[in-house]
């Protein structure tokens, strides 16, 4: 069971913020960013403990069990120093490997890989359509010496919420290896931390877990960083010699971010308390009914049919016509209280609100409220020529 730092720490009075309805940095408990203001000794026995604590209580979030034979290797850094991490020290120079792309995050996953000068092999998809398991399972064949899948569980592009087990189970049965961007689904979904098809699940502090961002870490099985030693060409993204070093030591090999890592202990800690996964995903999943339902009576219209909408963030169609400007309108919205986040789609002209983080279904629906007094004093409602799918 982990425990939160007990240290005392000093007060202080912040000023009200507002509402971050993003895929991460998100809005988080007034404990994890009490949790920050603590000093620790990098090297000392207590900031040890806190880091064995925390990758414990991560594998334990992942629904590990001993017999797994998982392990954690946190890493400094946000999500994307991870992800490379593991294609640098999983996927050999020799080898290859697809990757499974609808959206930019599986674009940046293709693009780090090739500047590691791994061999990549690119399946295409619309940013509307799920990645396809049978495409990447013939990609995977028609490439000699491939060995990895790589796919985003997520893509906080749209919201679309790629489906795992298919991919997983393919994968698998056509001798492959899978890493898993589980970026936005950590802590909410089920990752397939366990499964025999995958290699490694990587994820970060500051999303579903609620914590600070600045933390990425791996979950692999234990074999495979024995399998990979010597391997990465990184010295600081090398997982099996970060592995290593903390199980010889307790020590992370560099400088940790030792504030960032009380905070996702605590974090970890109200996680706990909350009920786990099963809790924050029946949380999320009550945050985007409710953001879709006001949405839609607002009139907004959004990119994603239901049966591929992921509870952490809504793609949403701009408004059409001469007054719609994005920054305008995120300037509109945060003078009411809540910061949204840009569409990263390159055609389309949308706009995104998450739905993760220290949010309840009534944020959702005053978010809503919000971005409908926005559009109003754009002079865009009623929203009858909303934007949609060409």
């Amino acid at each position: 069971m982990i425990h939160a730092p007990t240290r005392a720490v000093a007060t202080e009075v912040i000023a009200p913020t507002p509402v971050l309805l993003t895929p991460g940095p998100l809005t988080t408990a007034p404990s994890v960013r009490q949790a920050a203001l603590t000093d620790w000794g990098s090297w000392d026995s207590d900031f040890n403990r806190v880091t064995s604590q925390v990758t414990a209580a991560l594998l334990h979030a992942a629904g590990a069990e001993p017999t797994d034979r998982l392990a954690c290797v946190p890493l400094q850094g946000s999500g994307t120093f991870a992800v490379e991490a593991a294609v640098r020290t999983f996927v050999s120079r020799d080898a290859g490997l697809v990757v499974g792309v609808n959206g930019a995050y599986g674009e940046r996953l293709a693009r780090l890989a090739a500047m590691a000068g791994r061999r990549v092999h690119v399946v295409e998809h619309a940013w509307n359509q799920p990645v396809s398991p049978e495409r990447l399972v013939a990609a995977l064949a028609s490439q000699r010496g491939f060995t990895h899948v790589a796919v985003v569980h997520c893509e906080t592009s749209t919201g679309l919420l790629n489906d795992l087990p298919a991919i997983a189970e393919a994968v698998g049965a056509a001798g492959g290896r899978l890493i898993v961007d589980a970026m936005s689904t950590f802590g909410a979904l089920d990752v397939l931390a366990s499964h025999p098809a995958v290699q490694a699940v990587v994820a970060a502090s500051g999303k579903c877990l609620e914590g600070l961002p600045g933390v990425g870490f791996v979950l692999c099985p234990e074999r495979a960083l024995h399998e990979a030693a010597g391997q990465c060409d990184s010295l600081s993204l090398d997982l099996a010699d970060q592995h290593a070093y903390l199980q010889r030591t307790g020590q992370w090999r560099f400088t940790p971010p030792t504030h960032l890592v009380a905070a996702l202990a605590a974090a970890l800690v109200e996680y706990g308390r909350a009920g786990g996964r099963v809790s924050r995903l029946a949380r999320y999943q009550a945050n985007s009914a409710a953001l879709a339902s006001a949405a839609a009576q607002l009139g907004l219209v959004s990119y994603l049919p239901p049966a591929l909408q992921a509870p952490i963030i809504h793609t949403f169609y701009a408004p059409s016509g001469p007054g719609w400007s994005f920054n305008y309108f995120y300037e509109l919205v945060k003078q009411r209280g809540f910061i949204l986040y840009p569409g990263k789609l390159t055609l389309e002209e949308t706009f995104r609100v998450g739905c993760i983080g220290q949010v309840t279904p009534q944020t959702m629906r005053q978010a809503v409220r919000a971005i409908g007094q926005a559009l109003q004093a754009m002079g865009l409602l009623p929203l009858e020529a909303a934007g949609g799918p060409a």
